[in-house]
């Protein structure tokens, strides 16, 4: 049996579903990821700055070049592909608990998938959030003020420092969106993850949380990650091509 026929077999064997997803289902929509041969952090190590809470509170100038990335963000043209699509498909028959990606693109709701499964750990760029008061607005809002020439917008409510409302690093994840994403891996039977590195936490300890617990996991990625070990079965091709075959 190949490796792709045994996580076929486990996949539908299972019941109990849980997608965990990363980066790498989105690069075939054409958003590049970030640890990859060709992700933002490896072409460009300075990008990494921008993902910093600190950096952005503390320099105006990251807090500028953060809002014309935003802006020119492959998102907002991006469509999803036939690795969105598959997930779908899963939860139109009736065996996906919940899809806990840490993509901020919207593509898996845009794909059909029902908004109140995709739980979405690192955030969503397509709404600003104050970091002074909270107050939360659509995303176009403040960038129409960018391209009118403010180019660090502050908040309209108290004046303080807006940005993306995504996690960056050295901001805690939100404790009910985590509370969710947890409850779902104990009560999967199989996760699954595709297109995550696996390497940024608390997300990725929600693979080992699913194992304790009795899951299967299958480990749909590029490269290898820490939670290999765990695997039942891994594939590394092309999600666009692994995950329809699955389904």
């Amino acid at each position: 049996m190949s490796e792709l026929e045994r996580a076929r077999a486990l996949v539908a064997g299972a019941d109990r579903i849980v997608a965990m997803t990363g980066a790498g289902i989105s690069t075939e929509s054409g958003i590049p990821d970030f640890r990859g041969p060709n992700g933002v952090w490896t072409t460009n190590p300075g990008a990494e700055r921008l993902a910093s809470i600190q950096a952005y509170v503390a320099d105006p100038e990251v807090r500028r070049r953060s809002w014309q990335a935003r802006a020119a963000h492959t998102a907002w043209t991006a469509e999803p592909n036939a690795g969105h699509r598959a997930l779908v498909s899963l939860e139109r028959d009736g065996r996906l608990l919940a899809i806990a990606t840490q993509n901020i693109d919207g593509l898996h709701q845009r794909a059909g998938s029902d908004p109140d499964l995709v739980i979405e750990l690192h955030g969503t760029m397509f709404d600003t959030v104050c970091l002074g008061c909270g107050d939360r607005r659509d995303m176009r809002a403040a960038l129409d003020r960018v391209a009118a020439g403010e180019p660090d917008p502050p908040c309209l409510n108290c004046g303080g420092i807006l940005k993306s409302a995504t996690i960056s690093f050295g901001q805690p994840l939100d404790v009910e969106v985590l509370r969710r994403a947890r409850e779902a891996a104990v009560s999967c039977d199989l996760m699954l993850v595709a297109g995550s590195s696996l390497t940024v936490q608390p997300a990725a300890g929600l693979v080992g949380l699913a194992a304790r617990a009795g899951a299967t996991v299958v480990v749909c990625n590029g490269s290898e990650t820490p939670y290999d070990h765990l695997a039942a079965a891994i594939l590394r091709e092309p999600l666009g091509q692994v995950l329809p075959a699955l389904v």
